[in-house]
């Protein structure tokens, strides 16, 4: 047994440790810098809350990472039930802040089952996908079950409303069934359908959702309304230039011009004090996470670990670029955390445990 617990410390995967960690302290930086001076403590609350969620973040990363991953696979229906009772829990019961209803308020700590919605989601999925696929691939009568799985939790986020995070779950969701081997006609099929369905969910989609979707491609439109979230954003990073204002130096957050300074415009915040060299640093950190996630998902000695490292990556992929796209005006805004970075304990906890994951399939493959 104590043989065992070394190969496990001696294989343990300190890049992905490593880059998690410093994700997380460009986020604590950035909220230090947002809050600096609002409170007569040295450090304000929400420095605070983000450190601790760090610590636990951290002690769950590495207990995931000595874990055996395999054992995820039954667990898996059970997690996404629980996960999609907790989304129902939301729906009827949750608590409301900003005209969303997304948490379950615990007392001390504010529960937002979407989040876990995510790593729900990808197990479930994988799960299914664990087999070898058909040959000639998986054919839509096969895929058909994930696609009822995908809408159960997705239909109940969109309801909070949360758009974002239901954008993510069917856009991992869809890169674990390309990469499990759909069959390229039911590939086409699918894509026409959403297409075609495109028109139809606008019609679903809150007022607000609408005008922020339109506005993106002319944002000066509504400079005080659906614009003005990328209007402030725009003016941060580039005001930031080249090398930045300084830690503590920013204005647009700190004068509140820039909306959600803290979660899903901290991009902005952070490029705005550290210009564009440090917007080149924290991508670079993001860049190697996903090679990293990438490589081991090549590597991982089963298909279940791969397509699971795939997921956990896939999450961090189309996260950072839709919250980069929303903070740089390429894309719409729809509410995304820039993961590991942004303020909030489910994301921040979520994220690390998920960090773990990976850490597990990689250092698992060196002792089977």
């Amino acid at each position: 047994m104590s043989r065992f617990d070394r190969r496990l410390v001696y294989h343990f995967d300190w890049t992905i440790f490593s880059l998690a960690l410093g994700l997380a302290a460009v986020g604590v930086v950035s909220v230090l810098s947002v809050t600096w001076g609002n409170t007569r403590h040295a450090l304000d609350p929400l420095v605070v809350r983000q450190l601790t969620w760090i610590a636990v973040g951290v002690v769950l990363m590495i207990t995931v990472g000595l874990f055996d991953y395999r054992s995820l696979s039954a667990w898996a229906y059970v997690f996404y039930a629980l996960t999609v009772i907790l989304l129902g829990i939301v729906a009827v019961a949750g608590h409301s802040t900003g005209g969303s209803q997304r948490w379950i308020n615990l007392g001390v700590f504010k529960l937002e089952p979407s989040e876990i919605a995510k790593l729900a989601v990808v197990l479930v999925m994988v799960h299914y996908l664990r087999e070898e696929p058909p040959r000639g691939g998986w054919n839509l009568r096969h895929i058909l079950i994930p696609g009822v799985l995908l809408a159960v939790p997705a239909v109940l986020v969109l309801k909070q409303p949360d758009l974002g995070t239901a954008l993510i779950l069917v856009l991992i969701t869809a890169t674990l069934i390309y990469a499990g081997g759909i069959n390229w006609r039911a590939g086409a099929v699918l894509l026409l359908a959403a297409m075609l369905a495109a028109p139809a969910a606008w019609h679903y989609l809150k007022p607000y959702q609408r005008e922020r979707l339109v506005s993106f491609l002319n944002p000066e439109s509504d400079p005080l309304g659906s614009g003005y979230h990328i209007i402030q954003s725009e003016i941060a990073i580039g005001s930031g230039g080249a090398w930045g204002k300084g830690l503590f130096k920013g204005t647009q957050a700190r004068l509140n011009f820039l909306p959600e300074q803290t979660t899903d415009f901290i991009f902005a915040v952070f490029t705005e004090e550290f210009g564009f060299a440090g917007s080149m640093l924290l991508l670079s950190l993001y860049v190697a996470l996903i090679v990293r996630g990438t490589w081991i998902a090549r590597h991982a000695r089963d298909r279940f670990g791969a397509l699971l490292a795939l997921g956990v990556t896939g999450i961090v992929f189309w996260q950072v670029a839709i919250n980069i796209g929303m903070a740089t005006g390429m894309l719409p805004v729809v509410g995304i955390t820039l993961p590991l970075v942004s303020y909030g304990g489910s994301s921040l906890i979520a994220m690390m445990t998920a960090m773990g994951v990976l850490i597990s399939i990689n250092t698992r493959r060196h002792l089977f």
